[in-house]
């Protein structure tokens, strides 16, 4: 069993574990660490606890000691210094003309570092001005670049659902984002309305995802036929998968209504095609295999499926045969 506390940076966010030593955190307490910034004032998050050997990915650094009093006092100074030193900072990058987005600084709690962020499409070249900024400052100067995502989770805000950002308050890690997990919700596919203030996908959608496949096991997907209170056989048209409604069209008048899932029944279809239903093809590239499938007629359903190479063989029959069919007319013209 290994003691660990966990501790979070200006960021927020992410959780990092130290070793506490001989000392007892709580919650709420700060302490003095090493990073690779240097020496940093941290926010006790999670407090002293025991874990299994095996649950620890890497070795942990020890914990410096509690911050003292005068170590906030330091802390709130650097704060206010910051802010000056930014906007030298970017007065001169607007000098320089570089393509480069100041994003914030920071102090370490020594004050012996400064580190400014900035976020670029590509990489940057900085030596010019970093030769301005070390004689400006008198300290060791640090320029880094960082994702939008991760300037989002440092610099804060309010997402489009009027709540703190989740990269701010919760996330720990940014997880891969697909537009199928969005489409997989029932959300619009527009970029605008689905991206966060980063302008990447939002990490809700995500965080969200396991939620939403464990709901669509209870519920039917949307272009299935089920059966309600007031309609024998009707088509799903939408799904609120949170309030577990169900919206349907009925075949007849066209009619939207909206059922809680506990009333809806899906419809399993096993008689024969009947003439009126419509026949629809697609190819399955994965499989090799070119499925015919029908849409029912609201009674019936049947699904064919053709390989490719016996597609392939009927058309080569169709060439013999029409060739054959040719020759034997080039014969009769000639005599």
């Amino acid at each position: 069993m290994k003691t660990i506390v966990g501790i979070q940076f200006k960021g927020g966010g992410r959780v990092y574990y130290f070793d506490p030593l001989n000392f007892d955190f709580k919650r709420g307490d700060y302490a003095i660490v090493e990073t690779v910034r240097g020496l940093e004032l941290g926010y006790v998050s999670i407090g002293n606890r025991m874990v299994e050997d095996d649950q620890l990915e890497h070795e942990l650094k020890p914990v410096i000691r509690i911050a003292t009093e005068r170590d906030l006092k330091q802390e709130k100074k650097n704060n206010e210094q910051a802010k000056n030193s930014f906007e030298i900072f970017k007065k001169y990058v607007k000098e320089f003309g570089l393509a480069m987005k100041p994003l914030y600084c920071e102090y370490t709690i020594d004050s012996s570092k400064v580190i400014f962020y900035y976020s670029a499409d590509d990489r940057i070249d900085f030596r010019d001005l970093l030769k301005v900024l070390a004689p400006e400052f008198k300290i060791r100067v640090e320029l880094r670049q960082i994702g939008t995502r991760e300037a989002a989770r440092v610099i804060g805000g309010v997402g489009s659902c009027g709540r703190e950002l989740c990269c701010k308050t919760h996330l720990s890690n940014f997880d891969f984002v697909t537009m199928k997990m969005a489409k997989e919700q029932g959300m619009a596919l527009n970029t605008n309305k689905i991206s966060g203030i980063c302008d990447k996908l939002m990490c809700c959608i995500a965080y969200e995802h396991e939620l939403y496949q464990e709901l669509k096991k209870e519920l039917p997907n949307v272009g299935q036929m089920v059966k309600t209170p007031s309609c024998e056989c009707c088509k799903v048209v939408s799904v609120d998968y949170i309030k577990k409604l169900v919206r349907t069209s009925e075949n007849a008048s066209g009619a939207l209504s909206i059922h809680k899932a506990e009333d809806v029944e899906l419809i399993h279809f096993d008689a024969k095609l009947k003439d009126n239903a419509q026949v629809v093809a697609s190819i399955d590239e994965e499989d090799n295999i070119v499925i015919e499938e029908t849409i029912p007629s609201f009674h019936d359903l049947e699904t064919k499926v053709l390989t490719k190479d016996k597609k392939t063989n009927n058309k080569s029959k169709n060439r013999h045969h029409q060739k054959k069919k040719q020759g034997i007319t080039n014969d009769k013209t000639k005599n």
